[in-house]
């Protein structure tokens, strides 16, 4: 059996249209997606960078994808995942 997504953080270059108030009301609407956080990393002359934090019972990362693509938008890198029946929060080492 495969632990349900629980939250995704992925690096995505999309178009300037549609901005980030779509991406984030379009993906925030999917099934299971309990909150999204679009934070715009970098803009160019035709494309922007941006983060997207999606938080959900059980995210279906091929579904996320589609809408994504959907989107006009490529996902660039997978930064942060977690699975399972609760959240882990990630503990930094103390440097010293």
């Amino acid at each position: 059996m495969k632990s349900p997504i629980k939250l995704l953080v992925l690096d995505i270059l999309k178009p300037h249209s549609p901005n980030i108030i779509e991406y984030a009301k379009r993906i925030g609407g999917m099934k299971n997606m309990g909150g999204v956080n679009v934070t715009v990393e970098e803009i160019d002359e035709r494309t922007e960078t941006i983060r997207l934090t999606v938080k959900g019972s059980k995210i279906n990362y091929e579904d996320l994808l589609d809408t994504i693509r959907d989107l006009g938008g490529t996902v660039h890198s997978i930064d942060e995942v977690s699975a399972g029946k609760k959240l882990v929060r990630e503990i930094k080492a103390q440097k010293g």
